[in-house]
């Protein structure tokens, strides 16, 4: 069954996994305040948790004139977003053995400078050299009418390179012009339908357009932006053709959540062309550059991250990806601001935050209580179960209390570990005495209490 539901302010879509209420607040805090605070007009929110989609949400208005609130299903451009997709495409073709991250470009354009000397992974990890076609954060009057990815190649990729390849990593929208035509002269069609048939559908994403190509309509977001400390503008896009494959993808932040659970799950690449595509590129002097192919690659507080930033005429993405802990948040906005970025952050921090755990406290509390009353021979019934009232024989608690007792009270008393298991929760602790180090292994009930408590010696460091 699916359910949808209307809340003051923002519509939701289906749920496939739900967050806590609590997260779900918090996110929604976090949501309205970045939007206050930078006066962009919207964003559309998705997050997986535990490789299943979570939460999906949208605030704001898509469009002010007239005000049009944002809802789930509407697509938002996710601009350089889309480099790791066409990266992946390469990968395909490079499994279809029709090409090779170390060939030259010189095999598909040769017409281009250097296309002897710079390679297709260079492209891709933007440590080619070719000069970038569209560093400005805004459209500038030349990009205002329709061009080519030809035209683009003829001004852009026949300069001097900008350094040599594989000495430097500098981001360049070129590079990735240059991969979109190559995909498209192996494949002999338009990269939007090779990326439709071995990418989108066979992962359920229907939304995705290429915003060259297929209309946008009244009904999708319009761009914003601000001049200064102004209020939000509607702007007008790039013209046709300037986005291409270096950022043309529009989709809703529910489909790049699938993209990001295809990346977690090894979906779409085989497992060699999955780690080529998230291994951070080195240059030739040894320097790591943080970028594989076309995404950032880091570690935070030791979670693998793999991420990547969009930017449009008016719409940002910040898309984020932990494969280990099967998270990821997705966040799109229609305003040129920092919004994305920051509430991105806020959700990440979120769902990396230690989970909480009420009985812990408690459980604690009662462990220690239990082991001191073990010392002197005394069982605290109230707090076990019969089967472990059972287990504790005359025999074995004379056993504890002798070889316990004279250890005097324990000086340090902390849980090591929580888990589920059997319909009950395990948790183990440390204890400390003036001579001896045990650990104290437990299972307790729904209702709290001890079915088990098992000490042994801890190993010696």
């Amino acid at each position: 069954m699916r359910i949808w539901i209307l809340t003051f302010g923002f519509c939701v879509a289906p749920l496939f996994a739900e967050l806590p209420a609590a997260t779900q607040t918090a996110i929604d805090a976090a949501a309205a305040k970045n939007l206050a605070q930078t006066g962009v007009p919207s964003a559309s929110i998705a997050v997986v948790q535990g490789g299943k989609i979570s939460y999906v949400r949208a605030y704001g208005n898509a469009r002010l004139d007239p005000k049009t609130p944002a809802r789930p299903e509407m697509r938002y451009k996710i601009a350089s977003n889309s480099k790791q997709i066409a990266a992946t495409a390469i990968l395909l073709l490079a499994e279809d053995n029709k090409i090779s991250l170390d060939d030259p470009v010189a095999r598909f354009l040769p017409q281009l400078t250097r296309a002897q000397d710079v390679t297709i992974r260079e492209l891709l990890s933007h440590t080619s050299g070719y000069q970038d076609y569209y560093p400005l954060d805004y459209v500038a009057p030349f990009m205002v009418a329709a061009t080519t990815p030809q035209h683009i190649l003829d001004v852009w990729a026949k300069k001097p390179l900008d350094f040599e390849p594989g000495t430097q990593w500098q981001y360049s929208n070129t590079n990735y012009v240059i991969i979109g035509q190559i995909i498209e002269k192996i494949t002999g069609k338009p990269l939007i339908d090779f990326l439709r048939t071995r990418i989108f559908e066979p992962l359920g994403m229907h939304t995705p357009i290429d915003v060259g190509r297929d209309p946008w309509s009244e009904s999708d977001p319009a761009g914003h932006t601000t001049y200064a400390l102004g209020p939000a503008r509607a702007i007008p896009p790039e013209g046709n053709g300037w986005m291409y494959a270096a950022g043309e993808l529009a989709m809703t932040a529910s489909d790049l959540a699938r993209w990001d659970i295809s990346l977690m799950n090894a979906t779409v690449l085989n497992p060699a062309s999955l780690q080529a595509l998230t291994t951070e590129v080195v240059l030739k002097g040894g320097t790591g550059t943080g970028y594989a192919l076309g995404l950032d690659v880091s570690k935070m507080n030791n979670h693998r991250r793999w991420a990547h930033s969009g930017g449009a005429a008016g719409f940002v993405s910040n898309n984020v990806t932990f494969p280990d802990d099967k998270i990821s948040v997705t966040v799109l906005t229609n305003g040129e601001d920092g919004a994305a970025a920051r509430i991105e952050r806020e959700v990440e921090g979120l769902m990396l935050a230690p989970v909480t755990d009420p009985e812990a406290a408690l459980s604690l509390q009662h462990a220690r209580q239990i082991f001191i009353g073990l010392q002197k021979g005394e069982l605290e019934e109230g707090l076990v179960t019969s089967d472990l009232k059972a287990y504790f024989t005359p025999e074995a608690i004379a056993d504890f209390a002798a070889s316990l007792g004279p250890l005097g009270a324990p000086s340090g008393f902390s849980q090591t570990a929580s888990e589920g298991r059997g319909g009950m929760t395990f948790r183990s602790f440390s204890i400390q005495t003036s001579s001896k180090s045990l650990n104290l292994s437990t299972y307790l009930t729904p209702d709290g209490k001890y079915a088990q408590f098992l000490i042994s010696p801890a190993p010696k460091p």
